[in-house]
């Protein structure tokens, strides 16, 4: 079920992020289809196919409208990195809500039924893991907003991901006890004055992970709401999501340090 297969220029895609080293690499991308049970689902899969041997592997998580030009671009400077990166898909292929009133009722669907969402989460590390330039014992995954309780649900199910990076991610949890389950090192980079995930539900995270026993990193970037790597979110606070580009600019090379740790160079 592969479908198409591009080689993307030095200049990457129209989303931009921060650090890659672009002088050799040479990435190639490919969109696909895959199922979970009889739902038929989009991927998009970046590489550097200049890179000799495996890689180690990134699910990426997109946030409640779908897959974007947002994750895809992550996916790619991902690749520039030297990893192999596959935008997810939660919702099903073509389905890509607009914000905030049919996307919020899209998420709704699988924050209310977790093992739905851990399923769709799944079933994305298990593709990734069946690509031929990936290194299995590397695995990791990052995901941005409602992407966040995406990556979060994979590892509270076993999965056997060495990182797990949360964007300004969702981060409540109806079944604290699951985070025993975690079997990696988990980095949340949130926004300090984020009100789609406010200060209880912060706690409550923190101390799920803390009577797990998981290893936990959380970053909070002050004058910062949510939805801060969004380019398309603007810049206006007062909304409750805006776009801040030093926050987006550091969050992402909090995550290159996380990955270099975790997965090794």
């Amino acid at each position: 079920m592969l479908g198409l297969t591009t080689r993307i220029s030095m200049l990457g895609l129209a989303t931009v992020f921060f650090g890659a080293d672009l002088s050799r690499a040479e990435v190639r991308t490919q969109s696909f289809d895959y199922k979970e049970g009889d739902t038929v689902l989009e991927g998009f899969l970046a590489w550097d196919d200049a890179k000799v041997g495996k890689m180690p592997g990134i699910v990426v998580f997109p946030q409640w409208t779908g897959p974007s030009d947002h994750e895809r671009g992550a996916a790619v400077d991902l690749a520039k990195l030297g990893y192999v990166a596959m935008v997810a898909d939660i919702y099903g292929k073509g389905i890509h809500p607009p914000a905030p009133k049919e996307s919020g009722a899209e998420m709704a669907k699988y924050m209310t039924n977790r093992p739905l969402l851990r399923a769709r989460a799944k079933a994305a590390y298990d593709r990734l893991l069946q690509d031929a330039h990936v290194d299995a014992s590397r695995m990791a995954t990052i995901g941005y907003c409602f992407g966040g309780a995406g990556v979060l649900e994979l590892g509270r199910q076993g999965a056997d991901v060495k990182a797990i990076v949360a964007f300004h991610g969702t981060l409540s949890n109806p079944t604290p006890a699951d985070a025993k389950n975690i079997k990696g090192h988990v980095l949340i980079l949130h926004g300090a004055d984020d009100p789609a995930v406010p200060p209880k539900e912060v706690d409550a995270f923190k101390a799920e992970m803390k009577d797990a026993g998981t290893d936990l990193e959380f970053v909070a970037y002050s004058g910062t709401v949510h939805s801060f790597t969004i380019a398309s979110a603007g810049n206006d606070n007062s909304k409750g999501s805006a776009y801040n580009p030093l926050s987006a600019k550091r969050s992402w090379q909090a995550m290159r340090d996380f990955l270099d740790e975790t997965l090794g160079k």
